[in-house]
C-alpha cells in the first residue's frame, strides 16, 4: 500500500498541486444490545475505503471511494474539484506548517474485544439484567456492548507515512421502573450506552456491570416515590458522570476554531468566544481544562490526527483563564498558531474538520466528602437524562436522572426525581469553588458527538471529577 500511495502523491505533485494527502480507513464495528433478557441486536460491520484531499493556490479538493483499483481517478477528481473550487474562492487557504512523519500508533490492548465471543458478552449482559430485575420491580432493563477497531493510513506530499490501530470497547446498563407517577430511568456506568474508551475487553470487565446492577435497579424503583426535585438556587456538587456533558457542551464545543470562525454557523452553531478573547476569565482558579488525546483509555486518544499531526496536550483553561482554540491546520492560521492536533474525519469518505480529543477538568485537592461538607443545602446530581444549549453555548439546561440531598455538610439519604440546573457558561463555570482529587478523577467517553455538514459523527472523552458549583438555578420554575 505505502508504495501505492506514494505513486498516486507523486502524480500529483508532478501536476502543480502544492499539497495532497491519502487517508486510507478500514474499520469494524460490533454492537450488542439486550432487553429484558433477549439479545435485541446482534450486529458486525466493516467498512473500507480511502479519501484524496488536494490544495492548489490555496483551494481544496477531496474525492473518495471504496474502490482502490481506482485511485488515480479519485485523486485526479480531488484535483478537478480543487481548481474548479480556486475559480470562486473569495480567499486563499493557507495551510500550518508541520514536520513529515514516518510512524506507526496502536492502541494498548490487554484483551483483544473481537477475540471475545459474543456468547460470552451476551452472558454477562444477560446476568446484569437478572441482577436488576430480582431486586426492584422493573418494567425494562436493558444492556449494550460496543467495539470497535479502525486501521488507518495517512499520506502525504511532505513525506509523512503513519499507520495507526485504534481499538474502542463500551458498555453499560439501565433500569427501567415505571408507576402511577411515570417512569423513571437509572444507568450505569453512564446513560446512553454507557461508558466508552480506547480499550480492548478489559474496559467492559472491570466496569462491573453485574455487581453494580441491584444499586441501580434500586434506585430506579425508589425514584417512582421520590419526590421531584425543588426550585430554587442551590450549591451542587455535579458527580464526574454529569461533568462529562457540562464539559462537552460548555467548554469543548465553544473552543472549536471552525465554530468560532463561524465555518459550522449553519449546521451546529457558533460559539460566544472571538479570536481576540484568549484570557478571557472563562471560569474560576479551580477550573483547569486541557485537551488531552495522549491521556491513556480517553475515547479521543490517539497518535496523529488526519492531517498527520501528532496528538497533544493543550492548555485550553488555566486557573480560570481561556488559553487555546482546537485548531486545525487550515484554521490555525487564522490565529497565528500551529495546529494542535485536532482536526479527525468520521471516516474515509469525510474530510478532516476541527475535533475534541479528550477536554479534561483536571482534578483539584478535595475528597468528595469535603466537597459535601462544605454546602449547607444544596444537592449532589448524578447522570445526565437530557440536554439543551444554544448555538452559541451560552445558555444552557441540562436534566439529570437523579439527586441526593444535602443537610448541613451532609447526605441525607433523601433523593428527588427530574433535577434541572440551568446556567450561563462563564457565570456558572466562575461559580465553580471546589473540584475532587485524583482519587475521584474519572474518563468517560462521548461516541456520537455530532457536527458539520455532511454530518460527522466524533468519538471523544472527558475526564473529570466530582465538582461543586455555588447558588446554580435549579427546576423550571421562576425562583427570586
Amino acid at each position: 500500500m505505502k508504495e501505492r500511495l506514494s505513486s498516486v502523491l507523486d502524480v500529483l505533485k508532478a501536476k502543480g498541486v502544492d499539497y495532497a494527502d491519502i487517508r486510507v480507513h478500514d474499520v469494524i464495528e460490533e454492537r450488542i444490545s439486550t432487553e429484558n433478557m433477549r439479545a435485541q441486536d446482534l450486529a458486525t460491520s466493516r467498512s473500507r475505503g480511502y479519501g484524496v484531499r488536494v490544495f492548489v493556490d490555496g483551494a481544496m479538493g477531496f474525492s473518495s471511494s471504496q474502490e482502490f483499483e481506482r485511485m488515480e481517478e479519485v485523486a485526479e477528481s480531488a484535483l478537478r474539484i480543487a481548481r474548479a473550487t480556486g475559480i470562486v474562492q473569495r480567499k486563499p487557504v493557507e495551510l500550518a506548517s508541520k514536520e513529515p512523519i514516518v510512524d506507526h500508533y496502536e492502541t494498548p490492548v490487554e484483551i483483544e474485544p473481537f477475540g471475545v465471543s459474543r456468547e460470552a458478552k451476551l452472558e454477562m449482559l444477560f446476568a446484569a439484567e437478572k441482577a436488576m430485575h430480582s431486586s426492584a420491580q422493573l418494567f425494562r432493563t436493558e444492556g449494550s456492548m460496543d467495539f470497535r477497531k479502525e486501521d488507518k493510513i495517512f499520506a502525504d506530499t511532505d513525506g509523512s507515512y503513519i499507520t495507526q490501530t485504534l481499538y474502542e470497547s463500551g458498555g453499560g446498563i439501565s433500569a427501567h421502573a415505571a408507576g402511577e407517577q411515570g417512569m423513571q430511568t437509572r444507568s450505569y456506568p453512564n446513560s446512553f450506552r454507557g461508558n466508552h474508551g480506547t480499550a480492548g475487553y478489559e474496559l467492559i470487565r472491570d466496569m462491573k456491570l453485574v455487581e453494580n446492577a441491584p444499586r441501580i435497579a434500586k434506585e430506579a424503583a425508589e425514584l417512582l416515590e421520590a419526590e421531584d426535585c425543588p426550585s430554587g438556587h442551590f450549591d451542587l456538587v455535579i458527580d464526574s458522570s454529569q461533568m462529562v456533558l457540562q464539559i462537552h457542551e460548555s467548554v469543548g464545543h465553544p473552543v472549536e476554531l471552525d465554530r468560532v470562525l463561524g465555518h459550522e454557523a449553519g449546521y451546529a452553531g457558533e460559539s460566544f468566544l472571538e479570536p481576540s478573547m484568549v484570557g478571557f476569565a472563562y471560569g474560576s482558579p479551580h477550573v483547569n481544562i486541557v485537551a488531552d488525546a495522549t491521556v491513556p483509555g480517553g475515547l479521543g486518544t490517539f497518535g496523529y490526527d488526519d492531517e498527520g499531526v501528532p496528538a497533544q496536550r493543550v492548555e485550553v483553561i488555566t486557573a480560570g483563564e481561556f488559553r487555546n482554540f482546537l485548531t486545525s491546520r487550515d484554521t490555525a492560521p487564522m490565529v497565528s498558531a500551529l495546529s494542535n492536533g485536532t482536526s479527525r474525519a468520521d471516516g474515509w469518505g469525510r474530510i478532516p474538520i476541527v475535533r475534541m480529543s479528550n477536554i479534561n477538568l483536571l482534578p483539584g485537592d478535595q475528597t468528595l466528602d469535603e466537597l459535601i461538607a462544605g454546602i449547607e443545602c444544596g444537592l449532589y446530581l448524578h447522570t445526565n437524562k437530557s440536554w439543551s444549549i444554544d448555538d452559541r453555548r451560552l445558555n444552557f439546561q441540562f436534566a439529570c436522572e437523579i439527586a441526593y440531598e444535602i443537610k448541613d455538610g451532609e447526605l441525607t439519604g433523601k433523593i428527588y426525581k427530574d433535577p434541572i440546573y440551568t446556567g450561563i457558561t462563564a457565570e456558572f463555570w466562575n461559580s465553580c469553588d471546589g473540584v475532587g482529587n485524583e482519587d475521584h478523577w474519572q474518563m468517560f467517553g462521548t461516541p456520537n458527538c455530532g457536527k458539520g455538514e455532511p454530518s460527522q459523527v466524533a468519538h471523544v472523552g472527558h475526564g473529570a471529577a466530582p465538582t461543586r458549583f455555588r447558588g446554580v438555578k435549579v427546576g423550571v420554575k421562576d425562583v427570586g
